[in-house]
């Protein structure tokens, strides 16, 4: 009977450590057949916890945060996130402190999604990681890849805006509304369009002047 218990825990092991191993390809590159059953639990565990989120009132501040602490990989210290509000896996999105996104940020983590401190999302923006195969064959397969993506510090990403896989936007950019970004966007840089290209530095020159105070 003893030796039974070992041999199952012994496969349930193995099973468990085969089903991490797709996982961890994923993360480091690797082209993959992403119909599995380990990636399925995560999505299908992910979809529910977004649903539960995006079924709250507004007003729900206390469970709508703790649904996002256990979501997500990482969150810093005074979030605001709209609903609604999607991801794939979710643990393997690490977001930064005095993080604002506006309503319907899709986020689909198979590989890490990297967001710094008050970073601003507008609406309807995507952030997408995944990569299926260009061949048809492969691709209704299940042949995929993902790409991290980066969001530095104190960065703007206005509304309706695409971010591809393998993405890095450097400190303090600022992304127009519309854009696609399929490259690495530089630091200090106000970047537009389809493709998104950088059009100039941002400087002291764009501060502000006079802000209205109440007197």
């Amino acid at each position: 009977m003893i030796c039974f218990f070992i041999v199952t825990f012994a496969c349930v092991i193995e099973r468990f450590l085969q089903d991490m191993e797709i996982i961890d390809a994923l993360q480091r590159g690797e082209w993959v057949n992403g119909i599995h059953p380990e990636v399925s639990r995560k999505l299908l565990a992910a979809e529910d916890a977004c649903h539960r989120f995006n079924a709250l009132l507004p007003s729900d501040i206390v469970e709508r945060r703790s649904i996002i602490r256990s979501l997500l990989g990482s969150v810093g210290d005074n979030f605001t996130i709209h609903s609604p509000f999607r991801c794939d896996f979710g643990e393997y999105i690490s977001i930064g402190r005095d993080f604002v996104s506006n309503y319907n940020l899709t986020i689909l983590d198979e590989a890490p999604v990297a967001i710094g401190d008050r970073v601003f999302i507008g609406p309807n923006v995507s952030i997408y990681t995944i990569v299926h195969a260009l061949d048809p064959v492969q691709r209704a397969a299940g042949v995929m890849r993902a790409r991290p993506v980066a969001i530095g510090d104190d960065v703007w990403i206005c509304g309706n805006v695409t971010i591809l896989p393998g993405v890095t936007i450097g400190n303090g950019a600022v992304i127009g509304a519309g854009s696609t970004v399929t490259s690495d966007i530089p630091p200090m840089t106000l970047a537009i369009g389809s493709p998104c290209r950088p059009v100039r530095r941002i400087t002291e020159s764009d501060r502000i002047a006079r802000i209205w105070q109440p007197e």
